[in-house]
């Protein structure tokens, strides 16, 4: 019997981030054998963002394990309804339901960090004091840096597509649930998680734990990947 190529990785980002915001756990993944991408999307409109996520599966080997960080978590839950997807991790993310919106989901828990946003030329930034809520966990500088690099989503982007189809119902999942999290409540990442039976991983971590505990995503993304490649292997 031939071994299963292992899984691929790929990354799906959030607002008021990029691709690179996975930097300090891809080289983990890479090492360890796995072809590794990072989704770059526009963050403009939800239905692009999904068909980039589809265009980037094709670009490695099939199965795949999708992982959405906070609004990519609503890309997954979409995206991952591909047959060549395999698993699904969810990192302080969204997760819809059929006709739910971002904004469905954020507004049944508010959070803090929507109080230090701005918007301006139809998109929203946030302020330089918002990286508190953001990524409080890491020191000033990179807090700096991420400000710096931060990449605002167009200010209807959380309304703009109710889901049609969920990934979560027929695929395994793994959440990881930061429970010092100011920008996506606690509260509500229980109740997703919960509501889609992931296997979960509480972290004390704020809203970015891929920049602030790398080594706690990376392995809830292997066990992902172990349950996965077992299956495949069978």
């Amino acid at each position: 019997m031939n071994t299963p190529k292992k899984p691929s990785i790929v990354f799906c980002h959030g607002i008021w981030a990029d691709a690179s915001c996975f930097s300090k756990v891809i080289p983990g993944l890479i090492a360890a054998g796995h072809e590794v991408i990072s989704v770059q999307y526009g963050l403009t409109s939800f239905e692009h963002d999904v068909a980039a996520i589809k265009r980037t599966i094709s670009r490695v080997s099939s199965p795949v394990i999708l992982v959405g960080h906070s609004y990519g978590g609503a890309t997954i839950t979409a995206a991952g309804t591909d047959e060549r997807v395999a698993g699904l991790v969810y990192i302080a993310a969204v997760a819809p339901a059929v006709g739910e919106t971002v904004n469905d989901q954020l507004n049944k828990f508010p959070s803090d960090i929507f109080g230090r946003i701005e918007v301006a030329d139809g998109r929203v930034w946030m302020l330089p004091s918002a990286t508190e809520f953001f990524a409080g966990d890491l020191s000033e500088e990179e807090q700096k840096v991420v400000w710096a690099t931060h990449y605002a989503p167009d200010v209807d982007l959380f309304n703009q597509q109710k889901i049609t189809s969920t990934s979560w119902d027929t695929k395994p999942s793994w959440y990881i649930l930061c429970t010092e999290d100011h920008t996506v409540h606690p509260d509500l990442q229980r109740w997703v998680s919960k509501r889609m039976g992931a296997t979960v991983t509480e972290l004390k971590s704020s809203h970015v734990p891929m920049l602030s505990n790398p080594q706690v995503v990376i392995d809830v993304i292997c066990q992902a990947v172990s349950s996965c490649h077992a299956v495949s292997a069978v």
